[in-house]
């Protein structure tokens, strides 16, 4: 592991700080760990070695949770402006509209979901005068949402130029639907091979858990000895780079 490898895992350990909600997928994590070490190893030491493998496992299911709020959050955005724009056909100005889309939020999907902050760090930036350009800009960098920061870009252009600004929001409008529509396809095709990922991942497990219970002493050989433990580690590592890559395949990103 190279200095600069080690530098960006421990900024990620301090920007994935564990919260009391994250209590189960450290759970799980630990749980993992006593699994690999238990049917790996046959040793409980092992698996209080391989305790540590719950930080980059937590690592790992944050930057899947963040990839799906960061999902959910475009869908919201659209939905948002899509009223915004409404509101701004019928007179308001960009400000008030976007004020509307915020209480057709809180009806849609509740104060207390991902849009709904964001446009009361808006609303709140507003009454400090900061311009809504800007604000939409922070948004877009902060949100990690390629859609809203593309937004965020081309509405600072149209209001600074004094473009059509209802023509932009609804071309806008209109392509996020697009690359939308284009994802829900892609999961819908991928679905069952997602499905047949999960089951093969368990699947090594089953097998060796079902090979020690019917054939007593079978891995006796690779357990508790110099090559053993090798030739486990190795299968361990390749267990490693088989899941990631099943993750890779069947979480596309457009």
């Amino acid at each position: 592991m190279t200095l600069q490898t080690a530098k960006n895992f421990f900024l990620q350990v301090l920007h994935f700080r564990p919260k009391i909600g994250d209590i189960p997928v450290l759970l799980q994590g630990a749980g993992i760990a006593v699994l690999f070490g238990r049917l790996f190893y046959d040793s409980w030491i092992a698996a209080v070695f391989l305790l540590p493998l719950v930080i980059p496992w937590f690592i790992f299911q944050k930057k899947m949770e963040k990839r799906r709020m960061v999902r959910v959050l475009g869908i919201q955005f659209r939905d948002a402006i899509a009223s915004a724009l409404t509101s701004l056909k019928a007179g308001y100005s960009i400000e008030n509209a976007f004020r509307e889309a915020g209480r057709d939020m809180e009806l849609l999907y509740g104060k207390k979901s991902p849009i709904c902050r964001e446009l009361k760090r808006i609303y709140k930036g507003l009454a400090n005068n900061i311009p809504l350009e800007k604000l939409m800009g922070r948004l877009g960098k902060e949100s990690g949402n390629s859609d809203i920061e593309e937004f965020a870009e081309v509405f600072a252009v149209a209001k600074r130029s004094g473009g059509n600004m209802t023509e932009i929001i609804g071309r806008t409008i209109s392509v996020i639907s697009r690359k939308m529509d284009v994802e829900k396809e892609i999961d819908v095709l991928i679905s069952s091979k997602r499905l047949e990922a999960g089951i093969m991942n368990f699947v090594p497990f089953f097998i060796i858990l079902y090979i020690s219970i019917t054939s007593n002493g079978f891995f006796a050989p690779l357990y508790h000895n110099i090559p053993g433990v090798i030739i486990m580690t190795i299968c361990m590592f390749v267990y490693f780079a088989a899941y990631l890559l099943s993750q890779k395949i069947v979480n596309i990103t457009i």
